[in-house]
């Protein structure tokens, strides 16, 4: 029973990995756009994950995971663009046409970056619980943004509310993402070499999650999620867990907004508002918090339903005489499906099977 078990996971694994390789193939015959969505959709799963590791496994709500999200962007943006050449003399004389580093190199120093910002984050921190550290963190994000939007004077580091512009696309070796792929007859275009980079980079954080979820770190974090008072009775250095939980979720912040530089090539404060934080909190718990399936569904549909609602905002508009903005009534739609989500579901649309688990009954 057990081999017919895992035959069939074996089965569904490969069937869904055929269709997520051939998907973007099959989008793209109705147009790149849907394939940059389906790319955007798989950014957001990153983020999700990263999120999850705080939230889900450790249970520390952190509203200011975009701060993350943006130190890695701004540090790929400084590091793969002309930005630092033409307002720093000094590194003009060494690299004239300036720093553009190897994707190899840019995602450890995203990942370290970001790591070391979740850990300065998670520091002051540590004795706070619940609303008081939701506020906490919640300041940091906007601290973040703020210090972007702002270090244009006396030296310009970010280009302040301008952002950065002109950044490379990834390079892995001869593949350049920026341009489209030849091989044969057969083109792939730019966006869908994303889509498989982001792909592949989604599949190592579900592995890494789930390895951490099932080692002796990711229990002793439930169990400080369940209840730190006991977990720390029973020996557990909840201080250096924390730090730990802070640390590895903001590393995969890190990597995404290297990756969301890269495929956009511009970067400014806009893009890491306290509404991102929002929404990339609201896809770990609509999905179910803690179960990494149910992380994954909530990150695809809260990403792709703005895109989805375009089509239902615009015959709306036209209904009301144009009375109401298109981009309101998509935001009010969203709201309204995430109320009625947690209204029928109030443990996600996938909640881990483990959690709310019946007590096992007495022996006799």
């Amino acid at each position: 029973m057990q081999d017919l078990n895992k035959q069939a996971k074996i089965v569904v694994f490969l069937l869904a990995a055929a269709a997520l390789l051939a998907l973007p193939l099959v989008a793209a015959e109705f147009g790149q756009g849907w394939v940059r969505i389906m790319a955007i959709a798989l950014l957001y799963v990153l983020l999700a994950l990263g999120l999850n590791i705080v939230v889900g496994y450790a249970g520390l709500l952190d509203l200011g995971y975009v701060a993350f999200y943006a130190v890695g962007a701004y540090l790929f943006a400084l590091l793969a663009s002309p930005h630092l050449a033409d307002n720093f003399e000094w590194i003009k004389a060494s690299f004239p046409n300036g720093l553009h580093l190897p994707i190899w190199a840019v995602i450890p120093l995203a990942a370290g970056l970001a790591a070391i910002a979740g850990m300065v984050l998670g520091a002051p921190t540590l004795k706070l619980r619940g609303d008081y550290l939701a506020i906490v963190t919640l300041g940091f994000g906007e601290i973040i943004r703020v210090f972007m939007n702002n270090l244009e004077y006396p030296i310009n580091i970010t280009n302040g509310p301008r952002g950065i512009s002109q950044i490379d696309a990834m390079k892995l070796g001869p593949i350049d993402f920026g341009k489209p792929l030849q091989i044969g007859e057969f083109t792939l275009p730019s966006v869908v070499l994303y889509y498989y980079l982001f792909l592949a980079l989604v599949v190592v954080t579900v592995v890494i999650c789930q390895h951490l979820a099932d080692s002796r770190i990711g229990r002793a974090w439930m169990a400080i999620r369940e209840d730190e008072i006991a977990a720390k009775a029973m020996g557990l250095n909840t201080r250096n867990l924390k730090l730990l939980a802070f640390g590895m979720g903001a590393t995969f912040g890190g990597v995404s907004g290297a990756m969301f530089a890269s495929f956009q090539g511009f970067v400014s404060p806009e893009s890491f508002s306290l509404m991102e934080s929002v929404m990339i909190v609201a896809m770990v718990v609509l999905g179910g918090i803690g179960h990494i399936p149910g992380v994954i569904l909530g990150a695809v549909l809260l990403a792709a339903l703005p895109e989805v609602l375009r089509y239902v905002a615009g015959p709306l508009q036209e209904m009301t005489d144009g009375r109401l903005d298109a981009a309101i009534l998509r935001q009010l739609l969203i709201a309204l499906a995430m109320i009625s989500i947690m209204l029928l579901r109030p443990r996600g649309l996938w909640p881990s099977p483990e959690h709310g688990k019946a007590a096992p009954a007495p022996v006799k």
